[in-house]
């Protein structure tokens, strides 16, 4: 089954995870002595690296065929991430019958993400998780469009459906395997079931 957006998205903040390694600098480590009657509880104050945590998973409810799946009720995706301030970074969908790979239904469904343009901002970091339990090769992948290959390709594209794609003009993929994603055990995660 191929998606079309939003599908189920994931959303996250820039919060590290509780169970997330922390350093931290206590009183005895200060250059600077304080009498004992001048002795100060100190907050802790913790500096976020630039790293993306996904920590939610909503999934809409839907209407589907046997090729396809399309999202309804979208508004109640952005009140959940509204109401918790939480970041879209991506989306989920299976492909129950078909192997592990970017359709061109898919492309077209990850393109808006890494651009963002309601936000107008871009997020190269967008996702996508294509989740195909019959290819005996892989069962899963974690996408992104080339930019500026595939990007430039889907976002001149007028075409609904499944349809071929041209190449790009440097030779590159439309689409690449993520190296920038890192699978952690550690992180609390919430799913939405909205369906």
């Amino acid at each position: 089954m191929v998606t079309h957006y939003p599908s189920a998205p994931i959303s996250c903040t820039e919060v590290p995870p509780n169970a997330g390694q922390v350093s931290q600098v206590t009183a005895a480590d200060s250059r600077y002595a304080y009498s004992d009657s001048a002795i100060h509880v100190l907050k802790n104050v913790h500096i976020k690296e630039e790293t993306f945590y996904a920590t939610t998973l909503i999934i809409p409810k839907q209407k589907s065929t046997s090729s396809s799946c399309q999202a309804l009720r979208e508004e109640e995706i952005f009140n959940i991430q509204n109401d918790r301030s939480l970041f879209p970074v991506g989306w989920i969908h299976t492909h129950p019958s078909q192997s592990c790979f970017m359709s061109s239904i898919d492309l077209h469904t990850q393109y808006p993400y890494q651009l963002a343009v309601a936000m107008q901002v871009m997020v190269p970091e967008a996702i996508a998780i294509v989740v195909a339990p019959t290819d005996k090769t892989r069962n899963y992948g974690i996408f992104r469009l080339t930019d500026p290959s595939g990007m430039n390709v889907v976002k001149e594209c007028e075409e609904n459906g499944f349809h071929p794609h041209r190449d790009s003009t440097d030779g590159r993929p439309l689409y690449e395997q993520c190296s920038h994603v890192y699978i952690n055990p550690n992180l609390r995660f919430e799913i939405f079931d909205l369906r």
